[in-house]
């Protein structure tokens, strides 16, 4: 069975998110085994420099690549990453399944984002819009396109 795991900097503090996520996460447990691992965002002052937040990133990429089994297939949601819509996503998880590979992590970063290291160790750079959205969304968007992609690949009539 793939094992799926996201690796996510900051807690979900709201209950419509913590709610939404769990209902993605059971969804999901019937396609795959699932593992939600929350990182504590590095904290900023109202105005940080470049160089502070390069050093926030820098420590929560250090906790990031501890999390990454080996192995395993990582993703990393940033702006650079190429669009893709719910059939490529489908087609992603097909082509990890089909070449052997049964781990995969998606990487979502706080507000500033991923440290340049995770996106060079990245396999996968993936952007879910040229918007900009909560971190905290973005999490919840990335479950349900998970969940959708597992309904497209047994044909379901989840996807319209």
């Amino acid at each position: 069975m793939l094992q799926i795991r996201f690796i996510c900097v900051g807690k979900l503090k709201e209950k419509f998110y913590k709610d939404a996520a769990g209902e993605y996460l059971k969804r999901l447990s019937a396609y795959c085994k699932t593992e939600l691992d929350e990182l504590p965002e590095s904290r900023l002052g109202d105005r940080p420099s470049p160089a502070e937040i390069d050093a926030a990133l820098k420590a929560e990429a250090d906790g990031i690549l501890t999390r990454l089994p080996a192995g395993a297939a990582a993703v990393a949601l940033c702006v650079e990453g190429e669009e893709r819509d719910s059939a490529g996503m489908a087609a992603l998880l097909q082509k990890y399944a089909a070449n052997g590979i049964s781990k995969i992590c998606f990487v979502i970063g706080g507000s500033c984002g991923l440290h340049r290291t995770i996106k060079e160790r990245a396999d996968v750079r993936l952007s879910m819009s040229r918007m900009t959205f909560p971190h905290h969304l973005a999490r919840i968007m990335l479950l349900e396109q998970v969940y959708r992609a597992f309904k497209i690949a047994e044909g379901g009539k989840y996807h319209k």
